[in-house]
């Protein structure tokens, strides 16, 4: 998919558009010019900004406040100290148990632009569309970058598209990393869940050199290995089948035959519910140098993580109607035990950038800079059976129940993701007087791969290739279990190219009060090019008070994985095992039921707020904001015939499709957003003779479907609303993140000894599974204490969540449930639903209190 000529093609465009003869004129009359050494805050294209002057909020984390955290993912960071960024938990949703979705502000993942280095991170190649926070989109991979090469993370709250482009509309995170020349740190930490599982090691060194008079080169590289968590009940089920209710108790009990198997045997525990097993590697390369009149920098970052986390348990006897291919013994053709499919992952990722800077005359400032991202995600499923080949070894073959259990695959490569992004920015900055100008441009190139897999992993061995009929007297969905692969015809290749230019002003009117606005013009393959504008304001009202606020419009484009991802899985219900399809919005399918073309998110943002210094330590900031996004893009809800009104054409179009359901990607809902996020930090507190810093931050948000579309055309013309864009499907935008979250922090410093408290409050919120259910809010808390037996070594313990708080147990599904005994009337191994915990969303997680240890070694 790589486009060598892309990057020599784009530079030359540029040259032209932006730079022309004044630029080079300006550079050859002034070649003595030193390079610019003035850091940039995200949010303003002038040097020399500090967040507080800025006129929207930009949140700065340092190195030491994401460690002290005691977390090692930079996703759980996040969450633990900035409340309005969530990190929630699913579990048994096939991709997303390894890449978890990040939101802001309760948007979606897709709707935070994630920046490295002030450069553009590509996202992730794989789209949520199971049901979980994320429905239908598709995010940045926040676990890639190790937490060890990170100098610190600009959080801008507040729309931004009109200054960086697409994705901009809840804010951005920009990743800055390390840019020692000398000295490097080396760390090491291990820890466990309480009960037991989920252990984690954890390894970084890094490691600064100097490149002549003031380069440099920062190396870092990172082992992450962390254990599976699985907090299942055990099924409550009839699994072997014979069961009866001998006593009239209403519960059943084990036949003779299968008693101890019953009880006792690997499928009664046979889930697994919880965190995936998750291995990584990374290396992150950021370097400068002078060279000529500029400096020459870049960076390169990969990482190479292994996940394997469990599907539906499959049972013995197919028992609640899931797809199986039963032998003559009446048992499972895989295992006469059941099975549970382990989906296994491996996602590569990487990046790289190379820019040059330079200054120019009349204080002017030019950057070049081509940046290129990578993601692959590998799917095999292993530990599973395709039952329509078991059928064929049966019947076809004429094989006894031994000779298909021993012949029958157990994995299968089910299909790879790829998403490639090139980007060329070239930006001009100067200062003139009080009035600051940026202008410039963006060229990118946006790819997206879908790759097939092994035939065996999709393929219907039990079934007519054209007519459609079964070969043998026992009929079975293709496909390997668990996790199925993808065939073929549904293989995708596509790209779209993508211009911008964009301005940006600030003039500081007077000495208290700035003004700033930016216009950016971006065009698109395929729906065509659109105007954003933005106009922010920053007041210092006195020397202790300070308002701003902002206005602005923004965008989003369809991902290349809402235009283009398809494919054709078995999904496990209540009910049984139902096979779905999920078609690119393009495909004949989804033309015929008269869903349009995607186009982009539209939104307008206003945030209004304060600053203000209450005393010299006590400071206090307030930001009200409300966000409306129009033709919001999201998953349709899985339509089967069942909803057709009566006319045929759903039920035709499925028909065609070969499939029980189909969902597919639309322009589908209207929202509205309103919070208030508060930060107010106390510091320098003399306390028990060390020093004592508190910091209070708070988000409030809520967001609100105020309407859903439906098709006027074709198919769905004539089904319900309701049905095309669901209940589940709003709540999941409306209610599965908590409203509000509450961060209190205390860093206390004595000596050698460090300690620090954090409390954090989950506000409620409702999953809609089979009924609503509210989840109550909760309090965590971490404890961290560290001791510096040297200058450079620092030893230390953590605890996450010490009051082993987990969320309420699930009452709104009945997974896997039943009345079962071990012995008449016992009524002893009853049980509501494998899932003691709602699987769809935990904002926090469930696994429970986390201790670890470690050190921390600078040199």
């Amino acid at each position: 998919m790589s486009d060598t000529y892309f990057p020599r093609r784009m530079l030359a465009s540029f040259v032209a558009l932006v730079s022309g003869s004044t630029a080079l004129d300006a550079l050859a009359q002034d070649d003595s010019m030193p390079k610019m050494e003035e850091v940039v805050i995200l949010g303003s294209r002038t040097p020399g900004r500090t967040a507080e002057d800025m006129p929207v909020p930009v949140d700065n984390f340092s190195a030491e406040a994401l460690s002290s955290t005691g977390q090692v993912e930079v996703g759980r960071m996040l969450q633990a100290i900035a409340p309005s960024f969530n990190f929630p938990s699913s579990s048994v949703s096939d991709g997303t148990d390894a890449l978890r979705p990040a939101t802001l502000r309760g948007l979606g993942p897709d709707q935070t632009l994630v920046l490295i280095n002030g450069k553009r991170r590509h996202q992730a190649s794989l789209i949520h569309i199971n049901t979980s926070v994320g429905r239908g989109t598709a995010g940045t991979d926040m676990n890639a970058i190790p937490a060890a090469a990170i100098k610190n993370i600009e959080i801008l709250r507040d729309g931004a598209a009109a200054q960086y482009g697409s994705d901009a509309i809840a804010g951005i995170i920009n990743i800055v990393l390390k840019d020692n020349s000398e000295g490097g740190s080396a760390s090491g930490s291990y820890g466990q869940y309480t009960e037991g599982d989920g252990e984690t090691v954890n390894v970084n060194i890094n490691k600064g050199l100097s490149i002549g008079d003031s380069g440099y080169v920062s190396m870092t590289a990172n082992y992450r290995d962390r254990g599976r968590t699985n907090r299942a009940d055990p099924q409550g089920l009839c699994l072997y089948g014979g069961c009866n209710d001998s006593d009239g108790n209403g519960y059943l009990e084990p036949s003779t035959s299968y008693a101890e198997r019953e009880v006792n045997g690997p499928a009664r525990d046979g889930f697994r519910i919880g965190d995936a097993d998750s291995t990584q590697v990374a290396l992150v390369l950021n370097a400068g140098v002078d060279v000529g009149v500029g400096e020459l920098y870049g960076f390169v970052t990969y990482s190479a993580r292994e996940n394997e986390s469990g599907a539906f348990y499959r049972n013995p006897t197919g028992t609640n109607g899931v797809d199986s291919a039963l032998l003559a013994d009446g048992l499972n053709p895989a295992d006469p035990d059941g099975f549970l499919p382990l989906i296994y992952s491996e996602i590569d990722d990487v990046s790289y950038n190379i820019g040059y800077q330079f200054e120019l005359a009349n204080n002017a400032h030019m950057d070049i800079a081509y940046t290129y991202g990578n993601n692959q995600i590998a799917y095999t499923t292993k530990n599973s059976a395709n039952y329509s080949y078991a059928n064929y070894l049966r019947f076809g073959e004429g094989l006894d129940d031994a000779g298909v259990r021993q012949q029958i695959p157990r994995a299968a490569d089910a299909y790879g993701l790829e998403l490639e992004l090139q980007t060329l920015n070239v930006n001009y900055t100067q200062s003139l007087g009080d009035f600051h100008l940026a202008v410039g441009g963006e060229l990118r190139r946006d790819g997206y791969q879908i790759k097939a897999g092994e035939q065996y992993a999709w393929f219907d061995y039990d079934t007519h290739p054209e007519t459609g009929a079964a070969l043998y007297a026992q009929d079975s969905g293709g496909g390997i279990q668990g996790f199925n692969g993808i065939a073929p015809e549904s293989v995708v290749d596509e790209s779209r190219d993508v211009q911008s230019l964009f301005v940006d002003g600030e003039y500081q009117i007077t000495d208290d009060w700035l003004v700033s606005a930016a216009m950016r013009w971006d065009n698109y393959d395929g729906f065509g090019d659109t105007v954003n504008y933005k106009l922010a304001s920053n007041w210092h009202v006195s020397d202790s008070f300070t308002m701003r606020g902002s206005v602005s419009t923004g965008f989003r484009a369809p991902s290349m994985q809402q235009l283009y991802f398809n494919n054709v899985s078995t999904q496990i219900r209540d009910e049984g095992a139902v096979t779905v399809g999920t078609f690119r919005n393009d495909s004949a399918v989804v033309r015929g039921l008269g869903v349009p073309e995607l186009t982009e998110e539209q939104s307008q943002n206003i945030s209004l707020g304060f600053v203000t210094h209450i005393t010299d330590r006590w400071s206090l900031t307030l930001d009200a904001y409300a966000i409306n996004i129009d033709d919001r893009i999201g998953i349709s809800n899985q339509l089967t015939a069942a909803d057709d009104p009566g006319d045929g054409l759903l039920s035709n179009a499925l028909a065609e499709a070969n499939v029980a359901a189909a969902q597919f990607f639309l322009n589908g809902a209207d929202t509205e957003t309103r919070g208030v996020d508060i930060v107010s930090s106390y510091s320098g507190i003399d306390f028990l003779r060390g020093n004592l810093d508190l910091t209070l931050a708070a988000n409030y948000t809520d967001t609100e479907v105020t309407s859903t579309y439906v098709p006027r055309d074709g198919a769905l013309s004539s089904v319900d609303p309701t049905l095309v864009f669901s209940a589940q499907d709003i709540s999941i935008i409306e209610s599965w993140q908590p409203k509000d979250r509450v961060s209190l922090s205390a860093d206390y410093l004595l000596g050698d000894l460090r300690a620090s408290l954090s409390v954090n409050r989950y506000g409620e919120y409702t999953v809609l599974d089979s009924s609503a259910q509210t989840y109550s809010a909760e309090w965590l808390t971490d404890v961290r204490l560290g001791y510096f037996v040297t200058d450079g070594i620092e030893l230390y313990a953590m605890g996450n969540n010490v009051f082993d708080v987990t969320p309420d147990q699930v009452n709104n599904t009945s997974s896997r449930g039943g009345l079962f005994e071990s012995s008449p009337g016992a009524e002893d191994m009853a049980i509501d639903t494998v899932f003691r915990y709602s699987r769809r969303s935990a904002p926090f997680g469930f696994n429970g209190a986390f201790y670890s240890v470690g050190v921390n070694y600078s040199f």
